[in-house]
C-alpha cells in the first residue's frame, strides 16, 4: 500500500513541476471533503482556477491510467470542483477539469489533457 502512495504522490509531484514550468501557480494539493479529494489545484497565468486529477501508473499492462477516470469519478470530481469553489468563495472564477497520465519509466511518460470534464 505504501508503494502505491509514492507513486501516486510522485506522479503528482511531476505535473505540479510540468504545470509549473507552464506558468501555473499550484494553490491548492490534495484537498479533502468528505466526498472526496482533488489532487491538484492550480491558478494559470490569466487567473483561470484548474482541478487536475492525476492517475500514476508503474506501466500500462493494465491499461492507460486516464481509463480509471470512468463516469462516476467524473462526477465526483465535478462536485468537488463546485464544493472547492464554494468553500474558497471563488465561485465567479472561471474554471476547468484536467486529467493528467503519468507512466512512471526512465524518463516519465507525461499525457495532460485539458478540459475533458
Amino acid at each position: 500500500m505504501a508503494e502505491k502512495i509514492d507513486l501516486g504522490k510522485s506522479g503528482e509531484a511531476l505535473i505540479a513541476e510540468y504545470l509549473g514550468k507552464k506558468g501555473y501557480l499550484i494553490i491548492d494539493r490534495n484537498w479533502r471533503t468528505k466526498g472526496g479529494e482533488i489532487d491538484l489545484i492550480a491558478s494559470t497565468p490569466d487567473n483561470v482556477i484548474v482541478f487536475v486529477e492525476v492517475k500514476t501508473r508503474s506501466s500500462v499492462s493494465f491499461g492507460h491510467p486516464l481509463e480509471a477516470i470512468n463516469p462516476d469519478k467524473q462526477s465526483r470530481l465535478m462536485r468537488l470542483a463546485l464544493a472547492w469553489l464554494l468553500a474558497h468563495k471563488k465561485w465567479s472564477n472561471s474554471y476547468r477539469i484536467d486529467c493528467a497520465a503519468v507512466i512512471m519509466g526512465n524518463p516519465p511518460q507525461i499525457d495532460y489533457r485539458a478540459g475533458v470534464i
